[in-house]
């Protein structure tokens, strides 16, 4: 007899399997969400560090115009730098150069000192668009 009864339970009952089955729709949109946050926690920094190069890349450029020999410091100008959207081999991102010719002082009108801005934009892992900007002044002479 406790063969036979052995042979019976060889299955899930009802309740078991409507027990698992709730166990399992109250665990999994936790766990999905917090692999979604993992993502972003991770994606978003790897963006903004990105985006921080492609400023300083950009800058780098237009040191080296200024100083170079054949362009010099009536090279930079907006025309030479147009826009980048998208940034070629980061479809993501974009960048733009401004220029803001400026006295001694770097805020009143003058000549001499060009503060140049590269503005990168870019949309994080939630969809936000983001901006970085990174400046630096240059001189005439």
């Amino acid at each position: 007899m406790l063969k036979r009864n052995a042979r019976a339970r060889k299955g899930f009952t009802l309740v078991e399997t409507i027990a698992s089955i709730l166990i399992l729709t109250i665990a999994i949109p936790p766990m999905l969400w917090s692999i979604r946050q993992a993502h972003v926690q991770r994606v978003n920094p790897m963006m903004a560090s990105k985006a921080r190069w492609l400023a300083t890349e950009k800058l780098e450029d237009v040191i080296a115009d200024r100083h170079s020999t054949t362009r010099g410091f009536g090279y930079l100008i907006p025309a030479n730098y147009p826009a980048e959207i998208p940034v070629s081999g980061f479809t993501n991102f974009s960048r733009t150069v401004s220029f803001n010719l400026t006295g001694p002082d770097l805020v009143s009108p003058g000549t001499g000192y060009l503060k140049v801005t590269v503005t990168v934009g870019w949309t994080d892992a939630t969809s936000t668009a983001r901006s970085l900007a990174i400046a630096t002044v240059v001189t005439e002479y």
